[in-house]
């Protein structure tokens, strides 16, 4: 069985490049006892997958130079060496960059394929909707009559955290990068607002008319000079949710901005970073009132499928370039057609 696989060759100064990746083509050996040879059927890509490019100290171990880049993956058990896991079924780990791939088992979690479309749970039932949704309530508690603020709203964390939002009796106001998201973000979702950075000439002023009450709860996927807008119209007792710095993640230099502490300080405000896998305990009840709202239809779901393993960095590129509206995903092959 010979696989595909997409190398991690050099470690990226800035935006990474096409130059930072191998493409390679190699025999896999034959199955060992316990060992399961998996197809990968949907990849993700994730902004964080760019801290891991690079050397430096961070919540996960950085990528090897040489080695394939893992990520999210859906894949089917092609063949079976393990009695947890027969062939045929579908399962959801930490896979490397591979059209196939031979795993001993460990980290995988078997997928329910007439739940929800296998896709989602790279989405909406995965990493990203977990984290709106932990990220959100945990640390937000949002109060029906609140203002919540989203940047990078139309992307796949962002869409899932301004709808809940609603669902909480809040009133919502995403930022993003094209009138196409905004109108987006209004007309299917139901934000109450909705800013375009790239066009919007004052940010403070426009979101000070977004938020005529003030923000009580920040979810800042963004970071940077959107970020130190929002700063200027936190309320008393405001929380901010740190999910992701976008903005700064192809940053060459320390970049500077206003000090957030004096803010934080006279408006008694909380600003927390996290990591999804914080909340890990409180996975199942997250879970399960997520497919509850998607079957209820109180939840909509946007997802932007690129196909084909070879444009793997191509969709990691468009991440950074905000092509994708909804979660940016890769698919590699069908089910069941090998």
């Amino acid at each position: 069985m010979k696989t595909k696989s997409i190398l991690l060759k050099s470690r990226p100064k800035g935006m990474p490049t096409e130059e930072n990746f191998e493409f390679k083509e190699e025999e896999l050996p034959e199955l060992q006892e316990g060992q399961l040879l998996l197809k990968t059927l949907y990849a993700s890509v994730d902004p964080y997958m760019r801290g891991r490019m690079s050397d430096a100290k961070s919540y996960v171990a950085p990528y090897n130079l040489n080695e394939p880049i893992a990520g999210g993956v859906v894949a089917e058990v092609v063949e079976s060496r393990n009695d947890r896991y027969k062939a045929g079924v579908i399962v959801l780990g930490n896979l490397p960059w591979q059209t196939y791939s031979i795993s001993n088992g460990k980290g995988l979690n078997q997928l329910d394929p007439d739940l929800a479309p296998l896709s989602y749970h790279l989405g909406i039932l995965g990493m990203p909707g977990l984290t709106a949704y932990c990220g959100l309530l945990y640390i937000g508690e949002p109060k029906e009559g609140e203002t919540v603020v989203v940047s990078g709203a139309a992307g796949a964390v962002g869409t899932v955290v301004g709808q809940i939002a609603r669902l909480k009796g809040c009133r919502v106001v995403g930022i993003a990068g094209s009138d196409d998201k905004t109108a987006y973000l209004k007309k299917d979702l139901g934000f109450d607002e909705a800013i375009n950075y790239k066009t919007t000439d004052n940010m403070p002023q426009a979101l000070a008319a977004a938020c005529p009450d003030g923000v009580d709860i920040y979810f800042d996927n963004v970071g940077g000079e959107i970020s130190d807008a929002v700063y200027g119209l936190l309320n008393k007792f405001a929380r901010i949710a740190v999910c992701g710095q976008i903005a700064l993640y192809n940053a060459t230099s320390v970049p500077t901005g206003p000090r957030v502490e004096p803010i934080l300080l006279k408006k008694s405000a909380l600003m927390k970073g996290f990591i999804v896998g914080d909340y890990a305990a409180r996975f199942p009840e997250a879970a399960t009132e997520m497919v509850g709202w998607l079957k209820a239809g109180k939840l909509q779901y946007e997802e932007h499928i690129v196909e084909g393993f070879d444009q793997l960095p191509q969709a990691f590129f468009g991440l950074f370039r905000g092509e994708n509206t909804g979660k940016l995903l890769v698919k590699v092959a069908d089910f069941n057609a090998h």
